[in-house]
């Protein structure tokens, strides 16, 4: 349990405050716990990608699947269904 605080006692300086604390939370104190990173700010700028971004030189890698006899094509949601899934002709059962 912590000890009480004494509002109206006057505020200490922050050197004051400094020196009660632990050697790990020191004003400008170094831990040898301390994590400090390498990291290249162009490296980690790569790795991200900003909304509105221009993509035209991007190349897609993604393997076309054909639509197998068992398929459809919905005519308003234009997803590829199970025939299991069609409500009428060429309408999905989500888009009915």
């Amino acid at each position: 349990m912590s000890k009480p605080l004494n509002y109206d006692a006057p505020r200490r300086s922050v050197l004051d405050l400094d020196e009660d604390q632990p050697e790990d939370l020191r004003i400008g104190g170094t831990s040898a716990r301390s994590a400090s990173l390498d990291v290249d700010d162009a490296v980690a700028a790569e790795n991200f990608e900003l909304p509105g971004a221009d993509l035209s030189d991007e190349e897609l890698t993604v393997p076309v699947v054909p639509m197998r006899t068992d398929e459809f094509r919905c005519g308003r949601c234009f997803l590829v269904h199970h025939r299991s899934q069609r409500a009428g002709e060429d309408i999905c059962k989500e888009c009915a």
